[in-house]
């Protein structure tokens, strides 16, 4: 019926609003938690303190930031013709940055000796 709303996409936007929520407070809290720490650590060297504001800056930098890997991630499967993200599409995130590409391929690596599993490379078609 026209002008009666779709219960079914009200509510999964009700879900996805909820989880979105749930996860920035994670990362908050995360973040903060993190900041704790490194004051904590570095207290005998200096007087370093985070502020709410400065913690609730780079809690909202590092949320948008993980939003923008996981379209790559997702576009980088999508390209492949897969459904599933792997290593590999974690691997071409990382492409620009040296150290964490390295650091990515040596956890891959690792992975791989612990599991006895391979990269199975596709030939191309001439």
């Amino acid at each position: 019926m026209a002008g009666v709303p779709d219960l079914d996409a009200e509510r999964r936007e009700q879900v996805n609003t909820e989880t979105r929520q749930r996860l920035k407070a994670a990362t908050h809290y995360t973040v903060g938690k993190l900041c704790e720490d490194l004051a904590s650590e570095w207290e005998d060297e200096t007087s370093y303190r985070f502020s709410p504001q400065f913690v609730a800056a780079l809690a909202e930098t590092t949320f948008r930031q993980a939003q923008v890997v996981a379209l790559d991630l997702e576009s980088f499967s999508k390209h492949a013709k897969r459904t599933i993200i792997n290593a590999d599409d974690v691997e071409m995130c990382a492409r620009r940055n040296d150290s964490l590409r390295r650091h990515i391929e040596s956890m891959a690596q690792r992975i791989e000796d612990r599991t006895g599993t391979k990269k199975s490379k596709k030939k191309k078609k001439n």
